[in-house]
């Protein structure tokens, strides 16, 4: 399941809510306890931004264009 999402609604909702995966199927990532197609390739979709990211602000900081204001977060 995307464990970014996972995440943010269980720091909203609480740890031991259900409500994070009641939100999660609604919206079709999940299938009762199961992934969906649509959660793995939302899953897949985050590494590569996240990745993209961190490329992003290493070329920024290796070329001196970097600094706090257009981190990209």
């Amino acid at each position: 399941m995307p464990k970014k999402l996972e995440e943010k609604l269980k720091k909203e909702y609480g740890a031991k809510s259900d409500i994070p995966y009641k939100i999660m199927n609604s919206i079709g990532v999940m299938h009762g306890n199961k992934e969906t197609k649509k959660g793995k390739v939302m899953e897949k979709r985050q590494e590569i931004a996240e990745r993209l990211r961190l490329h992003l602000n290493a070329h920024r900081a290796k070329t001196g264009e970097w600094n706090e204001d257009n981190d990209l977060k």
